[in-house]
């Protein structure tokens, strides 16, 4: 297994020290090819405020993948990395959406509008295989029904190495299944300090436009009001060791945004190459 290497781009650019690169793309095949040949290091199939549809989804990743690239990376890690946004909010307890998206072969799952501790565990308990009692990491219990054949094949491992590296990181170092929690309420930022000692996730993204609109300046992002809370919850993720996923990045606010100290930069496909471009060179 220590031939194959990480598989999780993202995760693997933080271990690196990097700040990995994002966009959002609808859950389509055009898309999927454009992404593909990116320099992007990931790519959020939004699926939240689009259509919900696991079919199409299936069909994404297989165009996503670009073989030449991944023969002269010499690695079976993709050169962009898939994951999905999906549609129910962290009340919702929805487990069965990231059990099909993860059957799919995706390598992280954001769960929008989490807002207690008690979200949060169902989120990364949804993300994990069922194990013993006496298991290492036990908690939070897993709750992923088991049907790996499709996600290995993705992966590119067989059945029993796709158990072996599908839990989530950090809480297991060699997981390569990354949980992503949108924090985007004032009861969010409430239980924020709940929330992020969950163990299992690996980082939380702040949803700017939900928290402007709760606190009466919709997505006016740079109002000092809006602008005070993102500060709030950036700070207690860095005192908490939690990575911080921007999800607006321009070519104008990159600089700030990379000086903030936020680990995961998305941008949107009308943006990522100018963005991308200057990210780098900040970096």
């Amino acid at each position: 297994m220590e031939k194959i290497g990480r598989l999780n781009g993202i995760i693997a650019a933080l271990e690196e020290g990097r700040k990995p690169t994002m966009a959002f793309a609808r859950a389509e095949r055009e898309e999927a090819i454009q992404f593909g040949i990116s320099q992007l290091d990931g790519v959020l199939f939004e699926m939240e405020h689009t259509p919900y549809s696991a079919s199409e989804l299936r069909d994404a990743l297989q165009f996503l993948l670009n073989r030449r690239r991944i023969v002269d990376g010499g690695a079976l890690r993709p050169p962009v990395t898939p994951f999905v946004r999906i549609p129910a909010n962290g009340a919702e307890m929805n487990t069965w959406m990231a059990k099909q998206v993860l059957d799919q072969g995706v390598y992280g799952v954001i769960f929008p509008h989490v807002a207690s501790a008690e979200q949060a565990r169902n989120a990364v308990a949804a993300c994990r295989y069922a194990r013993p009692k006496d298991a290492p990491d036990y908690e939070p219990k897993g709750l992923r029904g088991d049907a790996p054949n499709t996600a290995s094949r993705y992966w590119g491992l067989t059945v029993p190495e796709y158990y072996e590296r599908a839990d989530v990181w950090p809480l297991v170092p060699g997981g390569e299944i990354m949980v992503v929690l949108m924090i985007e309420s004032i009861e969010a930022m409430e239980n924020l300090s709940e929330i992020l000692a969950v163990p299992g996730v690996g980082a939380i993204m702040i949803g700017e436009g939900d928290l402007s609109q709760q606190l009466g300046y919709p997505r006016q992002y740079e109002h000092p009001v809006v602008a005070e809370a993102k500060r709030r919850i950036l700070a207690g993720a860095k005192a908490a060791g939690v990575r911080v996923a921007h999800p607006h990045v321009t070519s104008g606010n990159v600089a700030e945004v990379i000086a903030e100290g936020y680990d995961i930069l998305f941008t949107t496909p009308s943006r990522n190459y100018a963005t991308l471009e200057k990210a780098k060179s900040l970096m």
